[in-house]
């Protein structure tokens, strides 16, 4: 039997040596490339501003500091082009591609709804350098970047003699976010929500479109956004209606022991002509000094009554009006409070008021924003729970949340007050309670590093207490700022108007690209 030479075995070995280290190379190639032609297509968009990799931590984090979800990338945009191509390449990656997008405004959201797990964050704040104009005459309005803070708004039009007539009760939000959800505050029962106040928005779809939309253009996309949880479109441009500012408020605070002689007084007034022009109330429970505490910020009308009332150990209810003023009209307004003021039935010992520039009531929660933050005590979990009851069930619910669940104290303001739906537009994707008039009750709670009452899931627990005996109960709710985790959940919070959000979704957004923190469509998943 002949042998090989050695010198062909040799180069026999060489060649499958070279074989595998191609088939290898090829591997790692294509291995490789798996992982880069991801954020490739990101990279090589011609942008006017940047998009990054590297450094974008922040934008895993929120307010409410419960979630995080790192991204692939956080885009800073210096025009909407870059917003519409960004999500025009991802669109075209199709239903195979992982890649979302979530607009984060100044990061206020509270259960991530602003992240995007392995996706794009683009920071909205970016484009607050596109200018504000302001229109003034018989119809005043301000066109914003949907990136701009309330605050800059709100001074901005005030060099104008003018202010928008819907506020939230912190103003260093995006307009953009508070109009994807609804925005409101103590002005609602009289203008509404920040949505029954818009004119006109440009939007970028889910498809990389840009579209302008009103009433009258675009109508199904503009009522769609407003109040759509991000699902349709971002907001990049709003019109706000405005209207004459005055320069001072009457600020005013009173107690009752009694929960329904407190919601029949709020009623009164959101119906009575003339009113107050902001109009809240919250839930105190066992306070210690109460009324020694409000004398930094107001005087009391009987101060030595005051100095003895008790408020150790029990649960008060305060109802929290305002009335807006020129200087010239000092007289006549304090004629329409006192006059408002004798209708009510409250504790006599508590009337309380203070006078301050409307500036500083509006941007009255930043004050205690500092002091936390100065503390630490800003950037803590914030489990916050807002719910919408209909009127005829908020006394069912009042006994069993303020008489049974929480007793002891309540971790953060318990807001609640009374909301006119009559100033509400049915046709936005805001979910409301079936009947006329609706309170919205909101646990603003914050948690510290603790196992006690003022933890994390002490907190939560209760929470869920709340919602158990909602459902239990069938009081009829729907969540404000709503957070669920299935889509089937997501159906009940819909109920009729289920179909219409998804045909919504269908039509703008098919590849469930935009706000992938909401969790109501997940990605690459059809949603037909």
């Amino acid at each position: 039997m002949r042998h090989q030479p050695l010198c062909f075995r040799e180069n026999h070995i060489l060649f499958l040596r070279i074989f595998i280290i191609l088939l290898l190379s090829s591997f790692t190639v294509k291995f490789n490339l798996c992982f880069s032609n991801i954020p490739y297509p990101l990279k090589s968009l011609p942008l006017n501003g940047n998009i990054t990799f590297d450094n974008i931590h922040h934008a895993a984090r929120d307010f409410g500091n419960r979630y995080q979800f790192p991204p692939l990338a956080v885009l800073y945009p210096n025009s909407v082009s870059d917003i519409a191509a960004t999500i025009k390449r991802i669109s075209c990656l199709g239903r195979g591609s992982e890649l979302t997008v979530a607009a984060r405004g100044h990061g206020h959201s509270l259960q991530g709804q602003a992240q995007a797990l392995g996706g794009v964050v683009i920071n909205m704040e970016s484009l607050k350098g596109m200018e504000m104009h302001v229109q003034t005459g018989k119809h005043p309005f301000v066109d914003v970047s949907g990136g701009e803070l309330w605050i800059n708004v709100l001074h901005e039009s005030l060099k104008y003699g003018l202010t928008p007539k819907s506020w939230t009760d912190y103003l260093y939000l995006s307009v953009g976010g508070t109009l994807s959800n609804a925005g409101i505050s103590g002005q609602a029962f009289r203008h509404g929500p920040q949505v029954s106040n818009v004119h006109q928005l440009e939007v970028v779809t889910g498809k990389g479109e840009v579209l302008n939309c009103s009433e009258n253009q675009n109508a199904d996309l503009f009522h769609g956004v407003l109040g759509g949880l991000g699902q349709f479109g971002i907001i990049t441009r709003a019109r706000i209606s405005l209207e004459p500012a005055q320069k001072w408020v009457k600020w005013i605070r009173v107690l009752y022991f009694n929960f329904s002689t407190f919601t029949r007084d709020q009623e009164q007034l959101i119906s009575t002509p003339n009113t107050f022009d902001y109009i809240e109330g919250f839930v105190i429970i066992n306070r210690t000094g109460l009324l020694n505490n409000w004398r930094s910020s107001f005087n009391p009308q009987d101060p030595i009554q005051a100095s003895q009332f008790q408020s150790d150990g029990i649960t008060l209810f305060c109802l929290e009006v305002a009335k807006y003023f020129n200087p010239d009209k000092i007289d006549k307004t304090n004629e329409e409070i006192n006059i408002l003021l004798s209708q009510l039935h409250y504790i006599s010992s508590t009337l309380f008021m203070s006078e301050v520039s409307y500036v500083e009531f509006l941007d009255r929660v930043h004050v205690s924003e500092v002091k936390l933050r100065s503390k630490g005590l800003w950037e803590v979990p914030h489990p916050w729970l807002n719910i919408l009851v209909p009127r005829s069930k908020i006394q069912d619910f009042a006994e069993e949340v303020f008489g049974n669940i929480l007793t002891d104290t309540s971790n953060g303001p318990i807001l609640i007050y009374p909301v006119d739906k009559s100033k509400w537009d049915n046709r936005t994707s805001v979910v409301l309670p079936d009947e006329d008039i609706f309170y919205l009750v909101a646990f603003l709670s914050s948690a510290v590093p603790s196992t006690g009452t003022d933890g994390l899931e002490h907190i939560l627990t209760k929470n869920k207490r709340i919602l158990d005996y909602c459902e239990k109960a069938k009081l009829g709710i729907k969540q404000y700022l709503p957070h669920y985790t299935t889509q089937e959940e997501w159906r009940a919070h819909f109920g009729p108007r289920w179909e219409t959000f998804l045909r919504r979704k269908s039509a703008y957004d098919p590849f469930a690209i935009l706000a992938p923190g909401q969790r109501i469509f997940p990605k690459a998943v059809s949603i037909l």
